[in-house]
């Protein structure tokens, strides 16, 4: 009997030629007008501070090595210091950095 091949969802466990094809995919993405233009705003996603267009970087929300994908929708304008912290974590894993942010601001 044939067992179906398990999902596991935000994984580890990628094989290289995928991860290539999703860094190729992000590095197309950054020559995008769309991409110029949501730098070109100047704003981090997470804190929500104004940063030099120059020094926003892009940051995947689910990242490329837990299975995330180079797509608009999983993509989004970030300052170093977030992208950083943030490393391989998902939004929900690293909220605690987050509310330490934002309690600091307050």
């Amino acid at each position: 009997m044939k067992q179906k091949k398990s999902i596991h969802p935000f994984a580890y466990d990628l094989e290289e030629d995928d991860l290539k094809r999703e860094r190729r995919r992000a590095r197309e993405l950054r020559e995008t007008q769309w991409w110029k233009r949501r730098q070109s705003k100047g704003i981090c996603h997470y804190c929500r501070r104004p940063t030099s267009p120059k020094d926003i970087t892009m940051d995947h929300i689910v990242p490329i090595s837990r299975g995330g994908k180079s797509t608009r929708g999983n993509v989004v304008p970030c300052c170093k210091e977030c992208n950083n912290a943030k490393k391989q974590l998902l939004p929900m894993e690293w909220e605690a950095y987050l509310k330490k942010f934002n309690s600091d601001i307050s």
